[in-house]
């Protein structure tokens, strides 16, 4: 093929790729959703752990609720932060301090006002997971409970996460 053919081809190949992964409003996609990326990158600092390769679980149970957070890839350094940070949040939340989620969401997170409030009728347990880590949140008070689920459903969506392991 000659060397002129080869030139244009690279440059449509080049402007053709430019379209694609954009949105409605000629934006990328990622940019499309900005806050999602500003979550990922905050979650990244605070977590430790690539959040795009991590995989979050917001799950509400009856007597409260589980957050899991597990990597998508082969790391042990990855788990190992994970298994931390969870033993962080479980102690840093049953003292009633929900500034870290404050930090990744860029705003306070709904629920966790009652849920410092209510601190003392709430027990958080730390798991191990195969590539991560979670934590039980349970408690028997009914306004607890609520609480704990309003703070998983934001997580839930502003993670773009799931409610379910097996999903």
């Amino acid at each position: 093929m000659p060397r002129q053919s080869l030139a244009i081809i690279a440059v449509l190949a080049v402007a053709l790729s430019g379209c694609f992964g954009r949105d409605s409003r000629g934006g990328s996609a990622a940019a499309a959703d900005s806050g999602f990326a500003g979550v990922q990158r905050r979650g990244a600092a605070v977590m430790g752990v690539n959040q795009y390769t991590s995989r979050h679980v917001f799950q509400p149970l009856p007597d409260g609720g589980r957050i899991e957070l597990q990597r998508g890839v082969d790391d042990s350094a990855g788990i190992a932060q994970i298994r931390r940070h969870m033993a962080l949040i479980a102690r840093q939340f049953a003292g009633g301090d929900f500034h870290l989620p404050g930090v990744v969401h860029d705003r306070e997170v709904p629920g966790t006002r009652v849920m410092a409030e209510r601190r003392g009728v709430i027990t958080y347990a730390v798991e191990s997971l195969p590539r991560g880590g979670a934590v039980r949140v349970q408690s028997t008070d009914s306004a607890a409970v609520r609480a704990i689920h309003d703070f998983l459903a934001f997580q839930r969506q502003d993670h773009h996460a799931s409610a379910r392991r097996d999903s």
